[in-house]
């Protein structure tokens, strides 16, 4: 790539232009959504829905659902009965299941138009959005940008990516069509980054975030949270996508992590504990693993956004035991329990996970 094209920086604060997926609003100074794709065949009802309820019981707020053909489009219909979610038809070639799926009941397209044909079926798309209210996202990737502009450019850069979906955009805009999401994804974090950097200059529509064929396990959800999180720091972006090969209800805890990391929403207690290290001298360090996981496990299931920390030992932890809501900080043979800087007492070893998470209910009842 054209490493010129890696310009530093982005806006401070981007507002974009605000539109509707059913009842959820995206952009316009909306909480960052979360999104997913379901790997069913489309026109697999009961497969599909059952994926899509166990992405709505993860926290996933938006469902995408491929159509690649005409059972695919009418089982939306179906779908729609099965969850309160929006549900997004990913659309390529063919117009008439774009059409076929906004008249489903879709609640929104994602297209490339310059695939799907003539001016006049473009035109036909955006009408059938507009008519029913209807945003439509632009999904440009850079594995499949068009040949002159891989030329122009000298390859996929972020720049052809940029000027791609430019033009994506100005079909719908000449089709009288605003209600525009934008996406701009590469498999790399550097390319991804760059793109969204400078449409972002260019376009107050709203965006979609992810690196796309991120991968599988560990390294698929750095990438993931390296090029989401860069972009939500410099307040680029207004929806995400983590794109993990395999169960798409993993992509969901993956996505809050980030978002809840960088402070942008809260989904329940963070928790903070120390790595572990010589200095433990409350038992091995292996144990105090084991009581750190175990008070996780514990507390996952509450709302509240409490901070939460687990410290091992009496060099950094009392301070971030008193800086939280809930912490502890551990010695020989107790451990000290405190609540927002206050010590509440000292707890016997044995008993302090057990303690540990009784007060986090407490805490948590009371908020």
């Amino acid at each position: 790539m054209n490493w010129e094209d890696r310009e530093p920086g982005g806006t401070a604060s981007r507002l974009s232009r605000p539109v509707f997926l059913g009842g959820l609003q995206v952009g316009g100074g909306a909480p960052v959504s979360i999104q997913s794709m379901t790997n069913t065949r489309t026109a697999d009802v009961e497969a599909t829905a059952a994926q899509i309820t166990r992405l709505e019981a993860a926290g996933c707020e938006v469902v995408r659902l491929a159509v690649p053909d005409a059972p695919s489009a009418l089982a939306i219909t179906e779908l729609k009965k099965r969850t309160r979610l929006p549900l997004v038809a990913d659309i390529h070639f063919d117009h008439l299941l774009a059409l076929a799926a906004v008249e489903a009941g879709v609640d929104g397209l994602r297209i490339n138009p310059g695939n799907i044909g003539s001016p006049e079926r473009v035109d036909a798309v955006a009408r059938a959005a507009g008519e029913r209210g209807l945003p439509i996202r632009i999904g440009v990737n850079s594995g499949s940008l068009p040949r002159r502009l891989l030329r122009k450019f000298e390859g996929p850069t972020p720049r052809a990516m940029v000027e791609c979906a430019l033009e994506q955009a100005d079909l719908l805009e000449r089709a009288g069509f605003g209600a525009i999401k934008i996406s701009l994804k590469a498999s790399d974090v550097a390319r991804t980054v760059a793109a969204c950097r400078l449409l972002a200059r260019r376009v107050e529509y709203p965006l979609h975030l992810g690196v796309t064929e991120a991968g599988v396990g560990r390294p698929a959800v750095v990438r993931s949270a390296l090029g989401i999180g860069l972009l939500l720091a410099e307040g680029i972006g207004d929806t995400i996508r983590v794109s993990l090969t395999g169960d798409p209800v993993e992509e969901i805890g993956v996505a809050r992590d980030i978002l809840q990391g960088l402070g942008l929403r809260s989904f329940g207690p963070e928790i903070i504990s120390c790595p572990s290290c010589g200095r433990v001298q409350a038992q091995s360090g292996e144990s105090f693993v084991r009581m750190s996981a175990a008070i996780a496990e514990g507390v996952a299931g509450l709302k509240t956004p409490l901070k939460l920390a687990v410290m091992g030992c009496e060099v950094n932890g009392p301070g971030e035991a008193r800086e939280a809501d809930l912490g502890v900080a551990l010695g020989r043979g107790e451990g000290v329990l405190f609540r927002n800087g206050t010590v509440l007492r000292k707890i016997p070893l044995e008993r302090v996970v057990e303690e540990f998470i009784a007060e986090a209910l407490r805490l948590d009842a009371e908020e």
